[in-house]
């Protein structure tokens, strides 16, 4: 089954209000006036990323205790520096040479042991930060498949795409060197403190002056930088929908002149971008030369205290030696905590744009009495059924017919009526709001979502094909098909002369959406990829619009046989395709106005004889006067 089909006046004429941080009405879009998306509550966002850890939970822990272990090291390396002075000025003018190379040796042992632990935390944290992006990332994709059409009618795909590579990617940063900054940050400051109370609690008290002010800069600085780093998450996701769209659609933009229309569109999302990102990264570069100077005044102020006290022969000089350098160890793990303070708010950014989606609400499930739709006779039946895009904007008024087992049904009708509406509604990409829909006798919200989209085949105007082989992509719609079956459907859909021409014929590997063959190439392998999922309902969207005169009689001829035996739907504005139909509606804003076979409906002379004279009138006039 390909592309669920969209009708124009559908989700893209009338969509509904997404949620913050979406696009469409109501959606504050980025950079196009709307509003500043707030941060929500970091703190609920950590507990839940910190669900997605599982089994990495244990090694966490042993990382936990390597880091003990490192920091044990690590304060151990002050006192011996301490020591080895105080061999040196003992106050008798000898050098204890024997305490000296033992100091030395445990001080060498030390800052090996530290090196090797720190390697140890790198390795097992980046194995972690990986893991668990990797469930992230799969619970994402994943979330992407389960949700509704009506969400991604309200989204950008670049946007979508910035959320699955970019905002992920900063919660593998953040998971990756955070987490260890902050066990290694949260255990140096108490290990410091305790060591520093130890060898001078008056030194302690002085070194502590500037403790207040660390934490009053970092909580004014994180208010302020939070949001930002929030909104350029956003930005960035627009930059990056709007760069996709364009290169999508870079046939259009050439074919109408508007590259520099795209250039200056492109400049000025990336031009609101860099602005905030400027505003972001300068608040929070404040942070590190602000702290830098509040830890100078701390050094100064252990220096005059340490000074006093060495000339009242109350501290040795090793010990203000091995307090400066705990005295470092306590600030600077409260600078490194402060930096990533400002990277945790980025990930927790990123990790905030992953969670809206997957709180969004996904299709319906299937009540617990679903029965699975199976060897289905096809008998559809619509009864008084209404729906709307939107509650306050009614696209469909009514809508009652029944379409018998093995009958073909051709809806046709001006642009927006609603045509593509009925079968949207009848593969349950929406869901009716008002009356129901039954196949064989049966309301299809009975049956399981599966087994109801699998027996139907849809061949939409604008046809998809991923990239791959040719091969690969008939056998989309049938992934138990053999070679010989796939030959086959493309000998149905009269598109195995072609395939056969190509240098490498069905191995052939196609571009993006088969952007190395023609518009009517690409429809006929759609239509040989229905072919081979073998359907019970078929829908036929604009199936022939894009395909010559002459290649659409035989693909007409080709259908006919595919058509035989199962419920066919056909949405048509060239009216020649579906002279043949067993019913044809005509659909006007939402209702059913006129309906019966060809001839039957141009014996009235309504709205379809008019449709078809204003279409082939005067050809067959010309035809009769010859």
């Amino acid at each position: 089954m390909s592309q669920p089909p969209r009708d124009a006046a559908g989700p893209r004429g009338a969509v509904p209000a997404p949620r913050a941080g979406g696009f469409g009405p109501g959606g504050g879009h980025p950079g196009r006036g709307g509003p500043k998306v707030k941060p929500k509550d970091w703190k609920s966002t950590l507990k839940r990323l910190w669900s997605y850890f599982g089994k990495e939970k244990g090694l966490l822990t042993f990382t936990f205790c390597m880091v003990i272990v490192d920091s044990a090291i690590t304060l151990a390396g002050p006192y011996l520096i301490g020591l080895s002075i105080d061999t040196m000025a003992n106050g008798r003018g000898q050098v204890d040479f024997n305490q000296l190379q033992i100091v030395l040796i445990a001080l060498m042992a030390a800052y090996l042991s530290d090196a090797a632990l720190t390697f140890a935390q790198g390795w097992l944290m980046a194995g972690v930060s990986q893991r668990i992006v990797l469930r992230l990332r799969r619970s994402l994709f994943a979330k992407i498949q389960r949700l509704p059409l009506r969400f991604f009618d309200t989204r950008s795909h670049g946007e979508l795409m910035s959320r699955l590579s970019n905002d992920i990617d900063n919660v593998s940063s953040t998971v990756a060197q955070a987490v260890v900054q902050v066990m290694t940050g949260s255990i140096s400051i108490l290990g410091a403190l305790i060591m520093m109370l130890y060898l001078s609690p008056l030194l302690t008290l002085a070194s502590l002056i500037t403790v207040p002010a660390v934490f009053l800069l970092t909580n004014t600085i994180a208010r302020k930088t939070g949001p930002l780093f929030k909104e350029q998450q956003v930005r960035l996701g627009a930059l990056n929908g709007q760069v996709e769209e364009t290169i999508s659609g870079i046939h259009i933009v050439k074919a109408f002149n508007r590259e520099e229309k795209v250039i200056r569109e492109f400049e000025a999302v990336n031009d609101e971008l860099c602005k905030v990102g400027v505003q972001a990264q300068i608040r929070s570069g404040f942070l590190m030369p602000l702290m830098n100077v509040i830890g100078n005044v701390g050094f100064a102020a252990i220096a005059i205290t340490g000074s006093w006290m060495a000339v009242e022969k109350m501290i040795t000089v090793g010990v203000i030696a091995s307090f400066l350098s705990y005295s470092r160890q306590f600030v600077r793990p409260l600078n490194d905590l402060a930096n990533t303070f400002n990277q945790l708010q980025s990930g927790i950014a990123g990790a905030e744009r992953v969670f809206e989606v997957l709180d969004e609400e996904e299709e319906p499930a299937d009540p617990p009495e679903a029965v699975r739709l199976e060897n289905t006779s096809g008998h559809v039946r619509f009864d008084n059924v209404s729906f709307g895009y939107r509650p306050d904007v009614p696209i469909l008024k009514g809508i009652s017919f029944e379409a018998p087992a093995g009958t073909s049904t051709a809806f046709v009708g001006p642009t927006g009526a609603g045509k593509t509406t009925i079968v949207n509604l009848l593969t349950r990409f929406y869901d009716v709001t008002g009356g129901s829909i039954e196949i064989d006798e049966r309301d299809i919200r009975t049956y399981t979502m599966d087994s109801l989209r699998r027996s139907f085949g849809i061949v939409l105007q604008d046809t998809y094909l991923f990239s791959g082989t040719i091969k690969e992509n008939i056998r989309y719609g049938n992934p138990e098909a053999t070679d010989e079956e796939i030959r086959e459907a493309a000998v149905l859909a009269n598109a195995d002369t072609f395939i056969r021409r190509l240098p490498n014929g069905y191995d052939t590997v196609l571009a993006e959406n088969g952007g190395n063959l023609s518009q009517g190439q690409r429809q006929l392998l759609a239509i040989a990829r229905v072919i081979l999922a073998k359907p019970s309902i078929l829908i036929l969207d604009e199936a022939t619009s894009s395909i010559d005169t002459r290649t659409e009689l035989q693909i007409q001829d080709a259908m006919l046989q595919v058509m035989k035996g199962r419920t066919s739907f056909i949405i048509a504005h060239r009216l020649n395709t579906i002279r043949e139909a067993d019913r044809i509606m005509v659909i006007d804003h939402g209702q059913i106005v006129e309906h019966g076979s060809h001839d039957e409906l141009m014996e009235r002379k309504g709205v379809y004889y008019r449709m078809y004279m204003n279409q082939f009138g005067n050809l067959e006039e010309k035809a009769a006067g010859e």
